[in-house]
């Protein structure tokens, strides 16, 4: 687990509000789901035999001796809210989250062991358009973000019927490699041995790759919700690839499954994955739901941000404020919050912790912030101050204080600049 500093703080704040505009901009809603559910959940939905569950939860028994988890992932606990608050049956809903994650993996770049994640679900929307809309949706963030170097694979998973047929077909076919499989792979084949398809042991991928594929076994609805949604990502100008290994690592998963990757982060390159997940709301003991929706690593997207793809134009103060003197640290906490209610847009830093003028204008020049504004007894003495502007080509003025603030009340930012500079 790490810690993130204010300076990866501010991209952790960028993209939550790219994602947030973005999100609310398609019509979704917020929720917000404890970090512990019961044990039992995630045993349920992500499924027994799966890395996540067996060798990655965080889990122990609370002082009632109840097995709780924290979570891995956030889809069961959206859906289990959804359920016990009656949001689901017989609705359509658009729903966004964004919080901590928790899996005990071996940690690298882009990957820790309490990590964060921007979730969407959908539900009660039973046709490819909703999948087409999450990628789409999906497709516009890297945009807004300023991400490139992303690619997207599709693939259909079919119904559980035919993936159970597929299952069977794909047992008998790695049997015949007993002595080449790896050890997971081994103990998955009886098990959960869609999961072999996922193995990026390369000692495994001459095998895989000769295996039967499901996209040949499919049903004839999900093949032609698989074709439909094809078309209509043609439709919107999507660039996707399909890829008929991509099985998720997820049990709950039918039909569309995607992932959006890129190359630039080593072997963990997908940065979002989603799809349907149509018989998971009623294995949670709720009626038969439609549902859809992906899951995007924050750690990992701001590790692209940082590889250069963009540079949020992180916020730098409008002002800040040096005090020099006793009398002028007095009065300039009272002018401050003067400032600050007639303009609250503005950003102000009051210097702290003593120093001379000279050492107070290097503060203010380290800090970004466009002007300084310098309170000494004289200026106390006469009710004004000293604006110098820091990023300008510009002489510093003195202003009678109540005439400043009345020029940049209700201003900020850019405005701030041009009235100051103006007047």
């Amino acid at each position: 687990m790490h810690d993130i500093l204010p300076e990866q703080c501010r991209y952790f704040a960028y993209l939550e509000q790219m994602t947030r505009e973005v999100l609310e901009g398609y019509g979704y809603e917020e929720i917000r789901m404890p970090l512990l559910e019961s044990t039992e959940l995630f045993k349920r939905t992500i499924g027994e035999v799966t890395d996540i569950v067996e060798k990655e939860m965080y889990t122990f028994e609370d002082r009632n001796g109840d097995s709780l988890s924290l979570r891995p992932e956030g889809t069961a606990g959206c859906v289990r809210a959804g359920i016990e608050n009656g949001l689901l049956h017989n609705q359509t809903r658009r729903l966004w989250y964004t919080g901590a994650m928790f899996r005990h993996e071996r940690p690298q770049r882009g990957r820790y062991r309490q990590f964060h994640q921007f979730g969407a679900e959908t539900f009660g929307m039973a046709g490819p358009d909703i999948d087409a809309e999450l990628i789409l949706l999906s497709q516009r963030l890297w945009r807004r973000m300023g991400i490139a170097d992303v690619r997207l694979e599709i693939n259909s998973l079919g119904s559980p019927q035919a993936r159970t047929e597929y299952r069977q077909r794909l047992v008998d076919y790695l049997s015949g490699f007993q002595s080449e499989l790896d050890e997971d792979s081994r103990r998955r084949l009886h098990s959960n041995p869609l999961r072999i398809l996922d193995s990026k042991n390369p000692a495994m991928q001459d095998i895989i790759a000769g295996a039967p594929r499901l996209l040949d076994m499919l049903d004839a609805e999900s093949e032609a919700h698989f074709v439909k949604l094809q078309r209509l990502l043609d439709g919107a100008g999507v660039a996707y690839s399909v890829n008929p290994r991509l099985v998720r690592g997820l049990d709950y998963y039918t039909k569309t499954v995607f992932e959006w990757i890129t190359d630039r982060l080593g072997a963990q390159g997908t940065v979002c994955a989603g799809g349907r997940y149509d018989g998971l709301v009623e294995q949670l003991g709720g009626r038969s739901t439609a549902a859809a929706g992906f899951a995007m690593g924050v750690e990992r997207l701001v590790a692209l941000l940082e590889e250069g793809d963009a540079v949020p134009a992180f916020a730098t103060p409008d002002f800040y404020l040096a005090v020099v003197g006793d009398e002028a640290e007095r009065q300039g906490i009272a002018w401050a919050e003067q400032l600050r209610t007639a303009c609250p847009a503005a950003r102000l830093v009051v210097n702290c912790g003593g120093g001379g003028f000279k050492a107070q204008l290097k503060r203010a020049d380290k800090s970004g912030a466009a002007f300084a504004l310098i309170l000494g007894e004289e200026e106390v003495r006469t009710g004004r101050v000293a604006v110098k502007p820091l990023r300008q080509e510009a002489a510093q003025r003195d202003w009678d204080w109540q005439d400043f603030l009345r020029v940049i009340t209700g201003q900020g930012g850019a405005e701030i600049a041009r009235l100051i500079l103006q007047h």
